[in-house]
């Protein structure tokens, strides 16, 4: 088992280069002295501890000074792995992070043209331009690739666009400067995507009320009214849902090691609670079913993590495909789900109480596995490649 991570039973963290080792390490002590004291509070609540931000945001991580001082590149196995750290402690601060790290910035990279890119990619990594990825609409989730509604319209006098439309479920949006709104031109009809400032006339936001999973992050409902931005503010090389779904493939990746921390996070919960928990005169981890439980929630993490290790070192060769994310993304996602059913089970009825951490990784779960791609649409995606036969409709 890797010392470095108490659930990496095969040692993948071995993989890392002391640099990114060093990089995680100092991500590990800013998630323990701002983060974890204060996580289960602020579930609780419905809240965002907006104090853990500025700590997060001065590690600069997504370009840390350890990896490019010992002139490596900033791995994509690095990045899963600094998703899987912050995963392990709370599902809705890595969303968080990575609806930065991951989402908007693989929308600009991959959708803006070399000159955008060069521009704004210092600002995102700098977090002094924050933005969020807002693709889902109220009426239209797994099918928003032929439902999107939202609409933008050219006006070639001033060279500007107006977009009138809905989001929801948009992750971070209120601490945002820009929404990277996915909306269709109303005269070729295909998808394009927008830079939008959230204080925009004609944009509002309101936080979705009453969730059961991750409550810390704060999604929200957009309404776009009449909102007007110039050209400059369009994404040039988006102008298809084809090249939206090359962002989806890379998003799922982070996805699957959110995923993949998530799990590990709910097996060492469980783990530290039936190793100090005693019933009968003697720890729970005594007990043989205990035992056996513990063995498949770490069976599924080394499974998971051999997974999107795998997938990570794909990209990093240049090797991007959509049913190895859709893979990854659906196996984790089911995992984690087993694995925090079993953590809560066999903490009883403490598995319930916010207290042991794991009732936040049960619930927060059950976001997870449906988030960045159904089940049913991975699996659809798998089987798309599998047969040659799309079966979406």
């Amino acid at each position: 088992m890797s010392a470095f991570y108490p659930s990496d039973q095969y040692g993948f963290a071995s993989l890392l280069s002391d640099a990114e080792r060093a990089a995680l390490l100092r991500l590990r002590g800013v998630l323990d002295e701002h983060v974890r004291p204060v996580v289960n509070e602020y579930w609780e609540r419905g809240e965002f501890p907006t104090q853990v931000i500025a700590p997060l945001i001065a590690e600069d991580l997504m370009n840390p000074a350890e990896v490019l001082a010992a002139g490596e590149k900033v791995r994509g196995l690095y990045a899963g792995f600094r998703n899987f750290e912050l995963a392990r402690v709370d599902a809705s601060i890595v969303t968080f992070y990575n609806a930065q790290s991951g989402l908007f910035r693989t929308t600009v990279n991959l959708g803006g043209s070399d000159a955008q890119v060069a521009e704004l990619d210092p600002q995102i990594t700098a977090y002094t331009y924050k933005g969020v990825f807002a693709l889902t609409e109220p009426e239209h989730g797994s099918d928003i690739a032929g439902g999107l509604e939202t609409s933008a319209t050219f006006d070639a006098s001033n060279n500007t666009w107006g977009i009138n439309g809905a989001k929801r479920w948009i992750g971070g949006a209120a601490q945002s400067d820009v929404l990277a709104v996915f909306a269709r031109d109303t005269t070729d009809k295909q998808v394009k995507c927008f830079l939008v400032p959230t204080d925009s006339v004609g944009v509002s936001l309101t936080k979705i009320e009453r969730k059961t999973s991750l409550r810390i992050m704060q999604n929200a409902d957009i309404a776009l009214e009449n909102v007007v931005v110039p050209d400059s503010a369009r994404l040039a090389n988006i102008n298809s849902f084809a090249d939206v779904a090359a962002c989806l493939r890379n998003m799922r990746s982070d996805v699957a090691w959110i995923a993949t921390g998530a799990a590990a996070g709910a097996y060492e919960a469980a783990l530290k609670y039936v190793t100090e928990r005693k019933q009968f005169g003697k720890p729970l981890a005594s007990f043989q079913l205990i035992q056996a439980k513990l063995a498949t929630m770490l069976s599924n993490v080394t499974a998971s993590l051999a997974m999107v290790t795998a997938l990570s070192q794909a990209q990093d060769a240049g090797i991007y495909k959509d049913e190895n994310s859709a893979m990854a993304k659906m196996f984790t996602a089911r995992m984690l789900r087993e694995t925090a059913a079993l953590a809560r089970e066999i903490c009883g009825g403490n598995g319930i109480v916010l207290d042991y951490d794991v009732a936040r990784f049960h619930a927060d779960a059950e976001a997870i596995y449906s988030y960045e791609g159904t089940d049913e649409i991975n699996a659809l995606i798998i089987g798309r490649s599998i047969t040659g036969i799309g079966a979406f409709r």
